[in-house]
């Protein structure tokens, strides 16, 4: 009888992408679905020496790409867009068995992934230049984009289709060539949509996907050589500090999405359904694996057990499970290691005298489950109040005055997104305007969206991904001073 999988891993291709060829090796890493532990694809696992082929044929063809008119790269990715959607079933399959999330949820990634092939495939043909008189009047001031060049893209496990496609599509609609290296515990995903680029007309060299065990290697190889011109990371503000080391060597052109510690602020003027169910939103989409994830619940002292009380009552209702159950509300964490965490995450709050009100314990058997968990009365000293948890756990303190929010808000050094929950417009404005972060969410727990400029501020990064600026990471302003004396 045929695994499960079998159906979801059809026509995915195993190897490398490189230089427009599906590549295999003998080297290879496995990739396991997080709710059984099971095995479920051998993946060609890249060298450095592939590293430097990709490159070869990024510059190669480097050139010839970014000369393109701007409707033919608008057009692979309307395709692709198109493609991505007819598959939207497997794609789902595929997320949900590497990476473990409920099958709704991933049909929703799909979605939002297929969002940013649109919405680059629409900014490919704005990106323009300006023609100013100088002040003086003796010469005009003309300006033009051009692609940066060849880019190392390198993307994190907990949105597999999401975070590839919101690098990749604007560097196709830039005229950048690419290498995208894709999470080892989630690289099936991203290999099925490198097919799709290829069915989408994608030309031979510009799109390199390098699945590989090696990554510091890699990163460390490519970084060092000068062709490379743009470095694009998702993932810990750890492995990105090192990455910005290695890209001073040759002044690379930088975007930065790392960790967060997101506040989600509920004042005693809220709507407090609709304070619950953002929670709910915040923090277990994605079963609390996302760098945006509520991982603070800060509320007001006057309405703290009203809130807790509900909150308990909604979460007794979640159901941890394999994506694929229908009864499934959250799924796995990525990983035993990653379980260990959380669970070390959630005994530590209890030892600084935080309450368990709900959950708190990893769920026996062969996946890495942990129960939807919630902690009250959360100190400050507590690590959970620090640290990213990245799972299941909503972790509740209180605050008594609008001030003491704010300073509890931007006590951490990362700086991603925030959340705020009030019915007061100028309290609203007023302490948006106030935190230390790169997005706020008003009354909504989900911020992301592909129209949007995400990104964080401190330790949380640098450049933003979607909206109208994801693609001025991906191209360079040129000046050109024009002598208007002779007019």
């Amino acid at each position: 009888m045929a695994e499960p999988w079998t159906d979801a891993l059809a026509g995915v291709p195993l190897d490398l992408l490189l230089d427009g060829q599906w590549q295999p090796r003998d080297d290879r890493f496995g990739v396991l679905n997080p709710a059984t532990g099971a095995t479920i694809a051998e993946v060609a696992d890249a060298s450095v020496a592939d590293a430097t082929a990709a490159l070869d044929a990024c510059d190669r063809v480097g050139g010839q790409w970014a000369a393109t008119s701007p409707r033919h790269r608008s057009d692979i990715l309307w395709r692709a867009y198109q493609l991505m959607l007819d598959r939207i079933e497997q794609f789902a399959a595929l997320i949900t068995f590497e990476m473990g999330k409920p099958l709704a949820e991933s049909r929703g990634e799909v979605q939002y992934a297929a969002d940013y092939l649109r919405w680059f495939a629409e900014e490919t043909t704005r990106i323009h230049g300006e023609y100013r008189v100088a002040p003086q009047g003796d010469s005009r001031i003309i300006t033009m984009r051009q692609p940066v060049g060849p880019c190392l893209l390198i993307t994190p496990w907990n949105f597999p289709l999401g975070m590839i496609t919101r690098k990749v599509a604007p560097a196709i609609a830039a005229g950048c060539t690419m290498i995208v290296k894709p999470a080892h515990e989630t690289p099936l995903t991203c290999l099925l949509m490198g097919a799709v680029f290829v069915e989408a007309g994608v030309p031979a060299g510009v799109l390199n996907i390098l699945p590989t065990s090696h990554s510091s290697q890699m990163s460390d190889a490519l970084l060092a050589d000068p062709r490379l011109r743009k470095l694009s990371f998702t993932g810990s503000t750890g492995v990105g500090s090192t990455l910005l080391k290695g890209a001073a060597r040759n002044v690379v052109r930088t975007s930065m999405e790392l960790g967060g510690n997101a506040p989600f602020i509920v004042f005693d003027d809220a709507d407090l359904d609709q304070a619950i169910e953002g929670a709910m939103v915040a923090k277990f989409r994605n079963g609390g694996e996302s760098c945006v994830a509520a991982n603070r619940i800060l509320v007001q002292q006057d309405i703290a057990e009203r809130f807790n009380a509900a909150l308990a009552e909604r979460m007794r209702s979640a159901v941890a499970a394999d994506g694929f159950d229908p009864a499934a509300t959250v799924g796995p964490v990525i990983s035993d290691k990653q379980r260990r965490h959380v669970d070390a995450l959630v005994q530590d709050a209890v030892a600084c005298g935080a309450e368990l009100r709900v959950g708190g314990a990893a769920r026996p058997g062969d996946g890495f489950f942990y129960e939807p968990t919630l902690v009250t009365g959360v100190p400050v000293a507590a690590r959970i109040s620090r640290e990213e948890i990245f799972g299941p756990v909503a972790a509740v303190s209180t605050f008594a005055t609008e001030a003491e929010a704010i300073r509890l808000a931007n006590n951490t050094e990362f700086g991603l997104t925030a959340f705020v929950f009030t019915n007061d417009l100028n309290r609203a404005i007023r302490v948006a305007e106030a935190l230390e972060t790169g997005m706020v969410g008003l009354n909504r727990g989900l911020v992301s969206n592909a129209a949007a400029p995400f990104g964080g501020i401190k330790a949380s990064g640098i450049g933003r991904e979607g909206g109208f600026e994801g693609i001025n990471e991906y191209l360079n302003t040129k000046y050109i001073a024009l002598d208007a004396s002779l007019f």
